[in-house]
This record gives C-alpha cells, structure tokens and sequence, in this order.
C-alpha cells in the first residue's frame, strides 16, 4: 500500500487559523488536490475535520478519469452526525468510520443503516496501524492522508506513510492557539524527528509553493 499525506499550510506552519478558517490553498492547489484524490482509492480524515468543516470529500474538479475515492473518517466514539454530507451522501460514494469499542453499539447501527461501513478497532482510540492493515486486505492501493495535526502525527510517528505533500502559502497566520502541520506529543529530540527526502518543488501563482518528500 502507497500512503500520501497531503496538506497546506501558511509560512509559519499553521493549517488554519485559532479560529478554524482552513482556507489556505489557492484555486490553483485545489485543483491539483483533486486531481490527486481521483488517483487514489481512499481519502483518511479525522472526525474533527468532519465537524468543523462538514466536508463532502468528492473530486469537484473533473478529470479526464473522475472518480470519487472511499472516505475513511477516523471517529473513535462515533461522533459523526447522522445529518453529515458524509453520511447522506454514503449511498452515492463508498463511505468507511473507522471507530473502536468503546463507541455506542446504536450509533454504530444507526451509521450503518446510512449505507457506511463500519470499522471496529481499538478500544477507546482507533489503532491506525490496525486500520491500515484492514485496508490492505480490503485491496486498498493507495490511501491519500488529509488529516489535522493529530492524525498527521499518528501516521507520521507509525511510519506509514510513503509521500508527503505540502503546499506553503505566502501568508503569515501566527497564533498560539491556531493548528499546526503536525501535532501530537511530539518528539523530545531534533535527532529523534523523522528524516524526509525532498524530491521535487513546484512554484504555483508564482509565491506559492508546493514541496513533495519521500519518506520511505
């Protein structure tokens, strides 16, 4: 399996503001975002994704083989609402929550009934690395990581992931309190961090910037 992660963030490394406003790519790295989501056979979010932006996650820009990928929503106690353009849209485009077992049987069965998938692994917090296997045997190729820091992290720090995109928009957020690329515990050493191989750039709009990095 080939794992992507895919972000955008300001000069300073914020992927939105203290407030939530996430609005950081141009047209221009949507596009290309959606290109790349029509070459992949799942897109992995976090449920605070979810309930902040309420996202679809289709391919809005069409290409020429348009294709929506599976959602995988990472929801450990099964927050995600029933009324979600996740969940409504569940009939028209293949939908996975991945939860644990902690998570409320009902809610689990309400889930279902939306036509989702539900995944059941770990006990109050989903074992991504259980996650990832389940997929691969599910005959998934190529997974596309959007997450927020927290997720970022735990993929990261798994060394799952293959591929790491990140677009750096000529803008300054700042902000104690506003997200960052990669959050969780983090680590307590430079030497300890992981090591990426930069293998390509491109300069989109002239002051935006998209670095890609191999990692394995």
């Amino acid at each position: 399996m080939y794992v992507i992660l895919n972000a955008a963030m300001s000069v300073d490394g914020k992927i939105s503001t203290k407030n939530n406003d996430s609005s950081i790519s141009s047209k221009m790295d949507l596009i290309r975002v959606h290109k790349l989501r029509s070459s992949v056979d799942g897109i992995m979010v976090g449920i605070s994704t979810v309930l902040m932006d309420n996202p679809i996650l289709s391919v809005r820009f069409p290409t020429r083989s348009t294709k929506n990928p599976t959602r995988i929503i990472i929801d450990s106690n099964a927050r995600i609402p029933l009324d979600s353009n996740i969940i409504r849209s569940s009939k028209k485009i293949q939908t996975i929550i991945a939860t644990t077992h902690h998570a409320s049987p009902r809610k689990i069965k309400q889930i279902q009934n939306k036509a989702a998938q539900v995944i059941v692994t770990g006990n109050r917090k989903v074992n991504i690395k259980k996650l990832f296997q389940i997929l691969e045997k599910m005959s998934f190729k190529k997974i596309l990581v959007e997450g927020g820091g927290e997720i970022n992290w735990s993929v990261l720090k798994l060394g799952i992931i293959n591929e790491l995109m990140v677009t750096i928009s000529p803008v300054v957020v700042g902000g104690r309190d506003a997200k960052t690329l990669v959050e969780g515990v983090g680590f307590e050493n430079i030497s300890n961090g992981i090591k990426l191989k930069l293998s390509n750039t491109i300069i989109q709009n002239k002051n935006e910037i998209v670095l890609f990095y191999k990692l394995r």
